[in-house]
């Protein structure tokens, strides 16, 4: 079966199983020039699905690179109405969104640092509407990748050119269980079971709180917050549709208690964010905070992404993978959080989902706030998993569970 039959697969299963596209609804697709021909087809397929109306959200990340470079920064943190209408426009359709990423990993090296963090801030400020709107599961929303160049060349630097993306398409397909001989959405269905499951087995013993250790110097508590909800593969918008946001996705996870983490943390892969690597770094929290970290490659960056707002020093999530998963059996190191996300257990800096809380998408902010959740404009991932990892549960009652062994689930 040729590629181009794959990419259809791979589109169709972001409409029906990924957004989940109703009869009637308005459509939204973000995609990069970089992944324009799976871009199309998404479109598509949710025309066929019975949308009615698809709108294409087109950015292109070199242009985009020339902003930073040449607009001052009093420019770039003016975000103009008609961009802010727009976003308003998504939100009062209840448009579902579908996000195609195609990364140019270490694109902005050498730009004003302080110009991409203003420039963010003010975007995420001018459309906190729209996050807290997604965030909140209040539409469906999903993502998926597309293969290119520079992207490829990155992972497999001994690959010629053109070998290198069609690899790269290749580990894309098969993380996202698409095969020439296969049902993806068959597939999905049973995959999805199979994550729910074990939400149901975390959220029945309703931890305290998780001690998470391994020899490379991690040894950090995570209290959890009450009445706390594990989630993972598929979810349910408020509306009442089952979508998938993620494809792939392979975590169960849920909500951090803002003020209840202590220890150290030691990533075990790179962070891309605002287009620079941050490589071989370490948090410090107490009762919740970073007060302390380092990083061997952008430490400016890291301490860009700590200081986006008084939330970004805080958990917002914390996620459960076992290290004989697929995708971090497939050896590869993708250099883009949507992957390796799903090759290890991770953390997220910043904004919790109300979801993970019981009740969760109808409470105001304040009443999250006072169960513990964490507010800010950033949701950053970072991965934390190792072959050496233990987890250790405590309940209320002072019980001890191992969780993790070794780097697997053992409940």
């Amino acid at each position: 079966m040729p590629k181009e039959l794959l990419v259809d697969k791979l589109a169709n299963l972001s409409v029906k199983i990924g957004a989940n596209v109703q009869e009637n609804q308005v459509v939204v697709v973000n995609g990069s020039t970089e992944s324009k021909e799976i871009v199309r087809k998404v479109v598509e397929e949710a025309y066929k699905a019975g949308a009615k109306k698809v709108i294409t959200n087109w950015r292109d990340d070199y242009t985009s690179k020339y902003g930073i470079q040449y607009q001052t920064v009093e420019t770039l943190t003016d975000i103009p109405e008609y961009l802010i209408d727009k976003f308003k426009y998504f939100v009062d359709k209840d448009a579902c969104v579908i996000s195609v990423v195609s990364p140019i990993p270490g694109l902005n090296k050498g730009l004003d640092p302080v110009k991409l963090q203003k420039a963010g801030i003010a975007s995420s400020k001018a459309l906190s509407f729209y996050r807290e709107h997604m965030m909140g599961n209040r539409s469906q929303w999903t993502i998926i990748a597309a293969s290119n160049p520079i992207w490829a060349k990155k992972i497999f630097p001994d690959l010629e050119e053109d070998e290198a993306v069609e690899k790269l398409w290749e580990a894309i397909f098969k993380a996202s269980r698409v095969t020439e001989d296969n049902d993806p959405i068959k597939e999905w269905k049973e995959h999805n079971a199979r994550l729910l499951k074990h939400n149901k087995i975390l959220n029945d013993y309703q931890f305290e709180s998780l001690h998470f250790k391994n020899d490379l110097g991690t040894d950090l508590t995570i209290q959890l917050v009450e009445n706390h909800v594990w989630s993972g593969g598929q979810e349910k918008a408020t509306s009442g549709v089952i979508f998938n946001p993620n494809i792939p996705t392979e975590e169960n996870f849920t909500m951090p208690l803002k003020t209840g983490v202590n220890g150290k943390v030691v990533a075990t892969k790179p962070l891309d964010y605002q287009g620079n690597l941050i490589e071989d770094f370490w948090l410090e929290f107490k009762d919740g905070k970073v007060v302390d970290y380092d990083a061997k490659e952008n430490k400016k960056t890291l301490e860009n992404l700590l200081n986006f707002d008084e939330g970004s020093r805080y958990l917002g999530e914390v996620a459960l993978i076992a290290y004989d998963s697929p995708i971090n059996n497939a050896g590869i190191l993708f250099f883009n959080t949507l992957f390796d996300e799903n090759a290890s257990c991770h953390l997220a800096l910043g904004r919790a989902y109300p979801m993970n809380i019981q009740g969760g998408t109808e409470m105001t902010k304040e009443e999250l706030e006072k169960r513990g959740y964490n507010d800010s404009m950033s949701h950053s991932d970072f991965m934390f998993g190792s072959k050496d990892l233990d987890i250790v549960g405590t309940t209320k009652d002072g019980k001890k569970v191992q969780i993790f062994k070794n780097g697997n689930f053992v409940i």
